[in-house]
């Protein structure tokens, strides 16, 4: 973050100095937890599902720490912000476990601001902010669009998924003068979070990846979904303030959002339409695809060391992205072709000592990820190695949630996978898809638990299966992945590989 004093920070965000004439400067990072602070931090005294941070406002000071910013009187230097006015809580998309009294609510509001302080003083010395959302992809995409624009400037992006109301202004706190590009995910889960996420960090540059049925039983429709995605491209400035909107032409619900924005838009897809385009997809057997990347200014040659075809889309918003901030298409397609994974459990590939490989994609899911995901299993088995699908519920369907599983059973089938294992009562409906589709007996398994689910891979997995594990964060499928690395016959000393990878 940019020094400021603790009498500046109390100004920015409408607080109180509590223990300190407010002379002391904010020079570290802003943390809440403390074991990550180091001198001159600002320490966020927030509530958790066990602890309330403001019972650790003295710690914090002790471990250096400037301040704290707190909602309300604690035995440390401190800035307090008052409640929020009735009615107002979180702005972003997920509440924080065990803010029963709303000081968390006060404290996430307080960060928001200071973070647009912060954000207007570096974008008038420079700072370009790129906003990224859609169904899916957007961390992966997050990922591979830091990678393109690094060698351009120092870059700040989130962690894997930390894009709530608190990963958000957070991530914006670490840029600092230095900085030339901020990359930031914009998720929502109801109107009106995008707008309140561009609000605390106004993007100058803005792609949408797609409209799927994530959270469709939040918004109730495809099209309520993209009422509230297309919510960064409104947030853009206008093209001749530099505003730019990379839209993908290929999903209808993303195109149509070129009305909406002020912002010069660029297309992406295999439409002839876009500007920036992929042709001549191909996929090789380890579902890692390649393509001609074709641009305005020429065109090169790409391969992704990531699997699965979805991510083509990805790279291509991020190509447009880097196009815009000045790299050549040889710089594009070269940077493209030695990306590296950096979030976990999106199509994190392991290969164990005996041969069996596991995809473990299993931070989240929806319809279209899982689509994906067994399109890319699919891929890895050409080869003649059996392919298991050990998939589990798809969260906040709404009424379509037997529909979607239903949908995925009987697409297993079709894709011509082995083995399907479907891991709790919520998901039963794949299971019930996949049998009235192909009549299966024996080859797809309805289990009550990752337990039962880990027995059964144990029992019947044989060198050189691959095995896709995958569901929605709440089933925690990834203690599937975790069990099956841990398998006696992938001892440490075997020489396993870890394939890059990432998530739609």
């Amino acid at each position: 973050m940019i020094e400021l004093s603790l009498a500046e920070i109390a100004d920015v965000v409408g607080g109180r100095l509590h223990r300190t004439d407010g002379s002391a400067v904010v020079t570290g990072s802003v943390e809440f937890d403390t074991r990550e602070l180091g001198p001159g931090g600002l320490f966020l005294a927030l509530p958790g599902e066990r602890v309330d941070g403001h019972d650790f406002a003295a710690k914090a000071v002790e471990a250096g720490a400037a301040g704290v910013l707190a909602a309300r009187e604690v035995d440390a230097p401190a800035i307090v912000v008052p409640p929020l006015p009735p009615g107002q809580g979180n702005a972003g998309s997920v509440a924080l476990t065990g803010d029963t009294d709303g000081s968390g609510a006060a404290v996430l509001a307080a960060l928001a601001k200071l973070a647009r302080h912060v954000v207007d003083r570096l974008a008038a010395g420079g700072l370009t902010v790129i906003g990224v959302t859609g169904s899916s992809g957007k961390t992966s995409t997050k990922d591979v669009i830091a990678q393109l624009i690094e060698p351009m400037g120092p870059t700040v992006a989130p962690p894997g998924s930390f894009n709530s109301e608190l990963g958000h202004p957070w991530t914006a706190l670490r840029a600092d003068a230095s900085t030339k590009f901020l990359v930031l995910e914009m998720s929502a889960r109801g109107v009106g979070h995008i707008a309140a996420a561009a609000e605390t960090t106004p993007p100058r540059i803005g792609a949408v990846l797609n409209v799927g049925s994530a959270h469709v039983g939040e918004f109730g429709s495809r099209e309520g979904i993209a009422k509230a995605k297309g919510e960064l491209v409104e947030a853009l400035p206008g093209e001749e303030h530099g505003g730019l909107a990379v839209l993908n032409f290929d999903d209808p619900l993303v195109a149509a959002m070129a009305s909406r924005t002020k912002a010069r838009v660029v297309g992406v897809g295999e439409s002839a339409g876009a500007q920036v385009r992929a042709a001549d997809i191909t996929v090789d057997d380890e579902a890692r695809p390649s393509f001609r990347l074709i641009t305005p200014e020429g065109e090169a040659q790409v391969t992704l060391p990531l699997h699965g075809e979805h991510h083509v889309g990805n790279a291509l918003s991020a190509a447009a992205i880097a196009r815009e901030l000045g790299a050549t298409v040889e710089e594009i397609a070269q940077r493209l072709s030695s990306l590296q994974r950096r979030s976990e459990r999106r199509m994190e590939v392991t290969t164990r000592a005996d041969g069996v490989t596991i995809l473990n994609d299993s931070y989240n899911a929806n319809p279209e990820s899982v689509r994906a995901g067994l399109k890319a299993l699919a891929s890895m088995s050409r080869s003649g190695r059996r392919a298991w699908a050990v998939l589990g519920v798809m969260g906040e369907l709404g009424e379509d949630s037997v529909t979607a599983h239903d949908s995925i059973g009987r697409l297993v089938v079709r894709l011509n996978i082995e083995k399907l294992v479907v891991v709790g009562q919520d998901a039963a409906a794949m299971h019930q898809g996949a049998f009235q589709e192909g009549s299966w007996g024996e080859e797809s398994v309805l289990v009550p638990d990752v337990e039962a689910a880990v027995a059964v891979l144990h029992d019947q997995l044989r060198p050189g299966d691959v095995v896709l594990v995958k569901a929605s964060k709440a089933a925690g499928l990834w203690r599937v992945a975790e069990a099956l690395l841990a398998d006696p016959g992938n001892s440490p000393s075997s020489n396993s590989e870890r394939s890059n990878g990432g998530h739609a």
